[in-house]
């Protein structure tokens, strides 16, 4: 192990994945914040906070990344861009259903810890289509839900990787490498706390945990830390294993288009911070696990060729 780390690309890259999205964070802020943004198009419910976080936002990380780039005449070798698919389709596959399957798994231990806030009944869903043109007494709610697992877990990480890219492109295709050299834990460690730090503006306006949770505004950013913290190892063993960032595009995008499944079985008012969301500390418990796995176990982080070598 090499404890060299590139301070100086670092601190540029960083630098500029903070400044650009804190900016454009700012300027959410200033225009009315996440509750009352302004209408950009009223029929598509496109907010102003909407298109600056899906794009300055998001996209920071991956500015960043081609910024420092040219700025240090760095090159573009071990970009992570090739997809390597024949060598690395089994990553694909995790990070496609992986999350999937740590959401669904998280939500099992949150309403066996909280049964209070399971509703059987899907009532959520149920309010959420009484503005659809279908008759609900003749339709299985059940099905419902399983078809939006299921669109969730097929169509998600195509539609949401346009967005996943933008951070996935610097955080695990630039940064990572960079921190790597002093060891694969605590290089996640450390990744895992930039990356939600990184998110305070949004989680100040309310993103994930709303504003009147208790403890706020001070648990749920430090909640937001424990998250990444968890969640970065296993982007980031994706990436290591495929020697590509697409894994963890996918993986991260998934993960988006899955989070929400748990508001539909929900009911009353449960603590967000707890869950039943993966990125409440119950909820996400399945995340957990596999992320202190694989920062606990460094074995883990040997590929095919050096373990033979």
């Amino acid at each position: 192990m090499n404890d060299n780390v590139d301070t100086r690309r670092v601190l540029i890259f960083l630098a500029w994945a903070f400044g650009i999205a804190w900016a454009a964070s700012l300027v959410v802020y200033v225009t009315g914040g996440l509750v009352d943004s302004p209408m950009l198009i009223p029929g598509a419910n496109l907010t102003l906070a909407l298109v600056l976080i899906a794009g300055p936002v998001m996209w920071a990380p991956a500015l960043a990344h081609i910024l420092t780039r040219l700025l240090t005449r760095e090159g573009w070798q071990n970009a992570y861009l090739r997809p390597r698919i024949r060598r690395g389709w089994r990553w694909w596959v995790v990070a496609w259903v992986g999350p999937a399957l740590l959401t669904i798994v998280g939500l099992v231990i949150y309403f066996g810890v909280f049964p209070q806030h399971y509703d059987a009944d899907l009532t959520t869903l149920r309010m959420m289509l009484e503005e659809a043109p279908i008759d609900l007494e003749t339709v299985n709610l059940w099905l419902i839900a399983v078809a939006q697992v299921a669109q969730g877990i097929l169509l998600s990480p195509l539609i949401n990787g346009l967005f996943t890219f933008g951070e996935e492109f610097g955080w695990r295709g630039y940064l990572q490498p960079k921190l790597m050299t002093i060891g694969p834990r605590r290089a996640m460690a450390l990744l895992g706390v930039i990356w939600g730090v990184w998110h305070w503006p949004v989680i100040l306006m309310g993103h994930n945990y709303g504003l009147d949770y208790p403890g706020a505004p001070v648990l749920g950013p430090l909640a937001m830390v424990w998250f990444t913290l968890m969640v970065g190892p296993l982007l980031g063993w994706l990436t290591f294993k495929a020697r590509s960032v697409w894994p963890a595009v996918i993986g991260h995008a998934a993960l988006n288009g899955i989070a929400n499944l748990g508001t539909i079985f929900a009911w009353g008012e449960p603590n967000p911070l707890l869950g039943p969301l993966p990125v409440g500390i119950v909820g996400g418990a399945a995340f957990a696990v596999v992320g202190l796995v694989l920062l606990l176990m460094p074995g883990l982080w040997r590929r095919r060729d050096e373990a033979a070598s």
